[in-house]
């Protein structure tokens, strides 16, 4: 029995002493709980929403009061007409508009009745809809307070609409967040794995002794992961205008031309993925838990963004994949042009600038080294 307990205190001793281990055993069910538990949330909380007070009344202002107070929503913007909804709505600024008839308190006190139009994103049918029954419920609740204090029925008559996808399908935000994570897997995953087989095999050296430059005969190895991803768009795309029936409402160049340059965003991912790892098992590993959970988790695919605290916000903004995200569904779902992801796509560009510049200063150290 000493002898069990010998070995038990060595054992532990070498797992201190390994702070990776360490870290995996301590660390990783820590940031699970913290990640899961906040990312993890079907509940809509600080969406930003527009208002538009044709009345611009007592009644009106204690509606917006209510809602502003509500945790569900953050008033940000303040149109003074219709036609600036349209345009909030492709900024991407708000989810959810009110509109307020005319005369609403006057219509309340002769009529009885009055109308609010609530307006929503609808290329996340969940979030829309959510966003609807909170704002209806708010509006609901002041509804029955107005009615203890007289003997009359008030009617408050909510008009829903669901902007850019009216017929409410999930297909419609499902297809940009399948496009980011076949996308992000084939390439990244796909070429760490190629590279790093090569040196496990000893094959890297004699491909390095080639004329060719090393870093051409890294580059080379991706190529067959580009064409094949590009192949991935197409199908992709065909599968989703002619069997899910989503429309493709932007350009179409400008949509392949994204795809393009996110599947180039992946590949400098995987050359930094296979200029770290040196098993096959470790470069699976470091896309798998570097790259699909965070596309998961941090994308605005799976769960809302604005859910999450600041801090986990921040950390969504270091996600390639929740920018590509964005791209596909304003050109594919919105119908918008250039002008409005222009942001986005500067960050793709920087950030796969930032990757290859890093891959190729590491990997020139290793051929120093070696």
């Amino acid at each position: 029995m000493r002898q069990f307990w010998i070995f038990v205190r060595k054992e532990l001793w070498h797992i201190l002493r390994d702070r990776q281990t360490l870290f995996v055993l301590i660390g990783m069910p820590v940031a699970q709980i913290l990640i899961f538990g906040f990312a993890l949330s079907n509940e809509v909380k600080n969406s930003k929403i527009a208002i538009v007070d044709h009345a611009r009344d007592n009644a009106s202002g204690e509606l917006i009061n209510r809602l502003e107070s509500s945790k569900y929503f953050e008033i940000t913007d303040f149109l003074n007409s219709d036609h600036e909804i349209e345009k909030a709505f492709k900024k991407g600024s708000v989810r959810l508009a009110v509109v307020i008839a005319p005369h609403f308190e006057e219509s309340l006190k002769h009529e009885n009745k009055s109308s609010i139009q609530l307006i929503a994103d609808g290329t996340d049918p969940n979030v829309g809809t959510t966003l609807v029954s909170y704002a209806s419920a708010i509006i609901g609740d002041y509804q029955n307070e107005l009615l203890q204090n007289t003997k009359l029925p008030y009617t408050i008559k909510p008009e829903i609409r669901m902007i850019y996808n009216e017929q409410l399908k999930a297909s419609y935000n499902y297809v940009p967040g399948v496009m980011a994570m076949v996308l992000l897997l084939v390439c990244s995953l796909m070429t760490s794995v190629a590279i790093v087989r090569e040196k496990e095999l000893g094959m890297m050296e004699v491909l390095l002794v080639s004329p060719l430059n090393p870093f051409f005969v890294v580059i080379s190895k991706t190529v067959p992961y580009l064409i094949i991803s590009i192949i991935n768009v197409v199908s992709i795309l065909l599968l989703s205008y002619f069997v899910l029936e989503v429309p493709i409402k932007g350009s179409l160049m400008l949509l392949f031309a994204e795809s393009i340059l996110f599947i180039v965003t992946s590949l400098s991912l995987g050359l930094f993925i296979s200029s770290n790892a040196k098993t096959q098992t470790a470069a699976m590993f470091g896309t798998l838990i570097g790259l699909f959970m965070p596309t998961l988790l941090f994308s605005g695919f799976m769960f809302p963004i604005d859910n999450m605290p600041v801090p986990m916000q921040v950390i969504s903004n270091i996600i390639p994949s929740k920018w590509f995200f964005i791209i596909v569904k304003s050109v594919m779902i919105k119908g918008l042009g250039f002008a409005s992801i222009w942001k986005e796509t500067l960050i793709l560009l920087a950030f796969t600038s930032f990757m290859i510049f890093v891959s190729v200063k590491k990997f020139n150290k290793r051929l120093e080294i070696a």
